[in-house]
C-alpha cells in the first residue's frame, strides 16, 4: 500500500511531454520487446547483408544492435535532445525523431562498423562507417518513431511548481464558487469535464488534454483515459478485480487503467 499522504515535490516544471525517468523506464520495458523481434526479423531476412553469418553469429550481431541502440536512444533523448523540442503539439512533435535518430546513429555507425570489420575479420576502417550510416539512420528512425508513439500514449504527469511561481494556468478557470477550493481530480465526460474539489463538484467546457497542459504547477498525473488526479488528494490506494484504485481526501474511488499503471507504479503512487 502507497504511503496515505503523499507530498508533492519540488521538482521544477517540465513539459508534460518531456522523458521524466518514470517514462523512460516504462518506455524502454515496452520497445524492448519489439527490438527483439525487429533482430528476430533481421536474422531471418539476412537484412542488410548480415546473411553471410551463421544463423547463431547473425542473432547475436542484430540482439546486440538492437538492444544497444534503444539504450544509446534513450540516452540522447533524455541528456542531449532539449526539453523545449518536445513541446511541439500534433504531428510536428514527431519531428524530433531525427535529431533523436541522428545523434543515435552516430555512434551505433561506429559500433556497427567495428562489428562488420569483426565479422570480415578486415581492419577497421573510417569508410565503413560511412558505408553503414544510411542502413543505421534506417533502423534508428523506425526505432525511435515507435518510442515517440508509445510515449505520447503514456501517461501525462504535472509536476509541482517551485516557491513564488505563478498558479497553474487552469485555476483560472474553476467557477468562482471552487476559486478558493483544493483541486483533487479532473474527470472528462463527453466533451466537458467534471472538477473534484475540497468545495464540491462542477463542470466546465474542455479537453482533458488541453487541461493537463494547464495543469503544470500541481503534482498529478494521468490514470485513466479520462481521469487526471492531484498527487496531494490521494489517500489510498489498493486494488479490486486485478486493478488498481485510488482513493481521494473525500472518499471518492479513482480507477486506474492497466495501461497507466506500470508508470504510475514506477512513480511511486502504487
Amino acid at each position: 500500500m502507497a504511503d496515505p499522504t503523499p507530498q508533492p515535490s519540488a521538482s521544477p516544471p517540465q513539459s508534460p511531454q518531456a522523458w521524466d525517468r518514470g517514462g523512460l523506464v516504462a518506455v524502454w520495458l515496452q520497445i524492448a520487446g519489439v527490438c527483439a523481434l525487429i533482430g528476430v526479423v533481421m536474422t531471418v531476412s539476412g537484412a542488410f547483408g548480415s546473411d553471410r553469418l551463421h544463423v547463431i553469429p547473425r542473432f547475436l550481431f542484430w540482439m546486440l544492435q538492437m538492444s544497444v541502440g534503444a539504450s544509446v536512444g534513450v540516452l540522447v533523448t533524455r541528456f542531449v535532445i532539449p526539453d523545449a523540442w518536445f513541446r511541439v503539439g500534433g504531428y510536428r512533435g514527431y519531428w524530433v525523431a531525427l535529431p533523436i535518430a541522428i545523434g543515435t546513429s552516430i555512434p551505433m555507425c561506429v559500433l556497427v562498423a567495428v562489428m562488420e570489420s569483426l565479422a570480415r575479420r578486415q581492419a577497421f576502417r573510417l569508410a565503413l562507417v560511412a558505408d553503414v550510416f544510411p542502413a543505421t539512420l534506417v533502423t534508428s528512425l523506425a526505432i525511435t518513431a515507435l518510442a515517440l508513439i508509445i510515449r505520447r500514449r503514456a501517461p501525462t504527469h504535472t509536476h509541482a511548481a517551485p516557491i513564488g511561481a505563478p498558479a497553474p494556468k487552469f485555476l483560472s478557470r474553476l467557477p468562482d464558487k471552487l476559486k478558493s477550493a483544493e483541486l483533487w481530480a479532473v474527470e472528462a465526460q463527453d466533451h466537458y469535464l467534471r472538477l473534484h474539489t475540497s468545495l464540491g463538484q462542477d463542470l466546465i467546457l474542455m479537453r482533458l488534454s488541453d487541461a493537463i497542459a494547464e495543469l503544470e504547477g500541481i503534482e498529478g498525473a494521468q490514470t485513466h483515459r479520462s481521469w487526471w488526479v492531484a498527487r496531494a488528494a490521494v489517500t489510498e490506494t489498493e486494488r479490486a478485480e486485478g486493478r488498481a484504485i485510488l482513493t481521494l481526501k473525500d472518499g471518492s474511488k479513482i480507477p486506474v487503467s492497466r495501461s497507466y499503471a506500470r508508470l504510475l507504479r514506477g512513480e511511486g503512487w502504487l
